[in-house]
C-alpha cells in the first residue's frame, strides 16, 4: 500500500484528492493536515465523506509527516511549497505540489509573475512538470512533481498536437476560457457571493493572468517557432468546470484532415484524453467530477482557422485527478486507478 498524506486537506484541491484517494485500493490515508481546523474529524468538516473515512485533521508535523508517507500532496498557495519540499529532500517521500511553486523554470519570470522569491531554486531542475500526456517517461522516476494549472492543462491538451506538429501560426493562438468558482479556492470573497455570481459573466485578468507564461513555457518547449498567447479567462455561475475556446490561424496547406490525424495520433493511447468524432461537441458537464478532457477539433475552411474546444474538470484533469494520475504513473500503478468515476448526467 501507498502511504499518503495531503497537506492542505481543507480545501477544494484537498477534498477533491480525498474523493480519489479513499476509494483507491492501493492507498493508505496517513496524515491530513490543517492549520485552523486540527482536531476536527474529517467527515465533519466535509459531511459528503460521512462513512468513507475515519480520519482527524492534524497540524503539520513535517518530520513524522515526511517520515511515516511514501508521498505527499501539497495543497497549499504559491510561496508556501518552497520550504517544504526542500524539507523533503531529506526523507524517502515523494512530493506531488499543486501549487504553482515549481512549474517555472525560469526564477525571474516566476517571481514578476507571483510576486514572491524562489526561495528553493536549487530543487526547481528536480521537479518534473506534471503533464502525463507530455512527460510520462520523466514522470515514471520522478521524487517531485509540479502540477499544473489548471487553466494551462485545458489549454495544452487542446493545443499541443498543433504546435508539435508544425500545423499552425505560432503568433496567432487566441486561447478563450471559462472557469467555475471553484478554481478561485475555498477562502470568502464578495466575488464569489451567491448574489455576485449568478445570473452573471465577467472576464477576469485578461492581460495579466498567472497563467499565462506557463501555457507559454510548455507551448514553446513543444514548438521549432516561438509561440506567444492571448489568454482571457471568464468567471462562470458554475461550482466547477473549465471551457476552453482556442483558435489559431493554419499554415498554408494544412487541411482538416491533416489537424485530425495529429489529434487522434497523440491521444489514441491516452486514457484520459478524449478526441470526439465530427459533429460532438464537449460540453462540462460530461467531464464534471472526473479526470477527463474532452477534445472538438475542427478547421474553419472560411476564416483559415484551426477550432479546438477543450473541456476539463478544474478540480479533477485541471488538479486532483491530475496529481494521483500522476502518483500512480511514479508507483508503477495503471493510471486509472482510482480515477474512474463516470460523470453524473443531468
Amino acid at each position: 500500500m501507498i502511504k499518503v498524506s495531503i497537506i492542505g486537506a481543507t480545501g477544494y484541491t484537498g477534498s477533491e484528492l480525498l474523493r480519489y484517494l479513499i476509494p483507491h485500493s492501493e492507498v493508505e490515508l496517513m496524515y491530513l493536515t490543517s492549520r485552523s481546523h486540527a482536531g476536527t474529524k474529517a467527515d465533519s468538516y466535509y459531511p459528503f465523506l460521512k462513512g468513507s473515512i475515519d480520519k482527524q485533521f492534524s497540524e503539520l508535523n513535517q518530520e513524522v509527516v515526511f517520515d511515516e508517507s511514501d508521498v505527499v500532496f501539497i495543497c497549499l498557495p504559491h510561496g508556501h511549497s518552497m520550504e517544504l519540499s526542500a524539507a523533503a529532500s531529506e526523507y524517502d517521500v515523494k512530493v506531488i505540489d499543486l501549487g504553482a511553486d515549481f512549474r517555472l523554470k525560469n526564477i525571474d519570470v516566476y517571481e514578476q509573475t507571483y510576486n514572491v522569491e524562489q526561495a528553493a531554486p536549487n530543487l526547481l531542475k528536480d521537479f518534473v512538470y506534471g503533464l502525463p500526456e507530455k512527460y510520462r517517461n520523466d514522470i515514471k522516476n520522478a521524487k517531485y512533481i509540479a502540477n499544473p494549472g489548471c487553466f494551462v492543462t485545458s489549454a495544452l491538451l487542446g493545443l499541443l498536437p498543433a504546435v508539435s506538429d508544425t500545423l499552425i501560426d505560432e503568433q496567432s493562438v487566441i486561447i478563450d476560457s471559462k472557469t467555475g468558482v471553484s478554481g478561485a479556492g475555498r477562502s470568502a470573497s464578495v466575488d464569489k457571493l451567491l448574489t455576485e455570481l449568478m445570473g452573471n459573466f465577467k472576464a477576469y485578468n485578461p492581460l495579466a493572468h498567472r497563467h499565462i507564461p506557463e501555457i507559454e513555457q510548455e507551448l514553446n518547449s513543444s514548438s521549432k517557432n516561438a509561440v506567444q498567447v492571448q489568454f482571457t479567462p471568464h468567471l462562470l455561475p458554475a461550482e466547477r468546470g473549465i471551457f476552453s475556446t482556442i483558435y489559431a490561424t493554419v499554415k498554408d496547406g494544412i487541411t482538416e484532415a491533416d489537424i485530425i490525424d495529429s489529434y487522434k495520433s497523440a491521444y489514441e493511447n491516452e486514457p484520459f484524453v478524449h478526441v470526439l468524432e465530427a459533429g460532438e461537441l464537449p460540453q462540462m458537464k460530461h467531464v464534471g467530477g472526473t479526470n477527463s478532457c474532452q477534445l472538438s477539433v475542427q478547421l474553419d475552411e472560411r476564416t483559415g482557422r484551426l477550432l479546438v474546444l477543450s473541456v476539463i474538470d478544474n478540480l479533477g484533469k485541471g488538479a486532483a485527478g491530475q496529481a494521483v494520475q500522476n502518483m500512480n504513473i511514479m508507483f508503477g500503478l495503471p493510471e486509472n486507478s482510482g480515477l474512474t468515476t463516470i460523470a453524473m448526467m443531468p
